[in-house]
């Protein structure tokens, strides 16, 4: 049964705001709301890939498999490369350090793309802070750009200068790209209103600053709803992918299988 999946990208507007987080929790909660749905995560942090130490899992392959094999790359060779965690999400790691592995292109990329979404309905792709052209080729092929950001002079610089050049070269509309806030503090010394005006763009979601449990939670290689299923964070995960794709949660629709995109 073929699929015509959602591809989802995570990209940091610098490294340390927590693309990794957002991608391994995205990906969670979508494979938690639905039992029969399928979902995959991909890393793209070439040499500083994380997602197996999030997840507790020790993955046989990474994507150096695909590189190597691209012509071979099809539904069943892709199953058996990827490493299957407890809550049912697939996931395809990085490297995570330097091997002579070759990189993929933007061309790997398109084929690997291709096959995934036709095997899972949610591909969660960890981009980190990469904007290479192997990076951008994901970003275009993208159904949601999650664009990660946190209330930092710096950091809201870095997200304006992001948004205007994915928007001016072409790559992406405005309106495909999702600022999401992470680590709000409610009495920060940048406002909301201030962010939203220095970056030029709505913020679509923001996430509540919950250190404690998300170190806990990486720490100890279990995810948060694992480990704090009530808190504020874990609810906002869950209303943030409700937000995202409401047609999933829609009964007549999911009913007949349509999404409403």
């Amino acid at each position: 049964h073929q699929k015509s999946g959602t591809l989802v990208s995570v990209v940091g507007s610098k490294g340390g705001v927590g693309t990794t987080t957002i991608s391994v929790n995205l990906a969670l909660t979508l494979a938690e709301a639905e039992k029969d749905r399928s979902v995959a995560i991909l890393d793209m942090n070439t040499l500083f890939g994380e997602i197996p130490l999030f997840l507790e899992i020790n993955p046989k392959y990474h994507w150096g498999e695909i590189t190597k094999n691209i012509e071979r790359v099809d539904d069943i060779f892709l199953m058996n490369v990827l490493s299957k965690h407890s809550s049912g999400v697939h996931v395809l790691p990085s490297p995570g350090y330097l091997n002579g592995h070759q990189a993929p292109t933007p061309d790997i990329m398109e084929r690997l793309l291709g096959v995934m979404k036709r095997m899972f309905d949610y591909v969660v792709i960890d981009c980190g802070q990469s904007t290479d052209e192997t990076a951008l080729k994901t970003l275009q092929m993208s159904d949601e750009v999650l664009l990660i950001s946190v209330l930092s002079l710096p950091c809201l610089a870095n997200t304006s200068k992001l948004l205007r050049s994915f928007i001016d070269l072409g790559y992406l509309r405005k309106e495909r790209i999702k600022v999401v806030l992470n680590r709000y503090i409610s009495n920060s010394e940048i406002s909301v209103k201030d962010a939203i005006k220095g970056i030029g763009h709505d913020l679509f979601w923001i996430i509540p600053n919950d250190y404690g449990t998300t170190m806990s939670a990486i720490n100890s290689g279990k995810s948060l709803p694992e480990i704090a299923p009530k808190s504020k964070i874990v609810k906002s995960f869950k209303q943030m992918s409700e937000t995202m794709f409401p047609g999933d949660q829609a009964e007549p629709k999911k009913k007949w299988g349509f999404f409403n995109r």
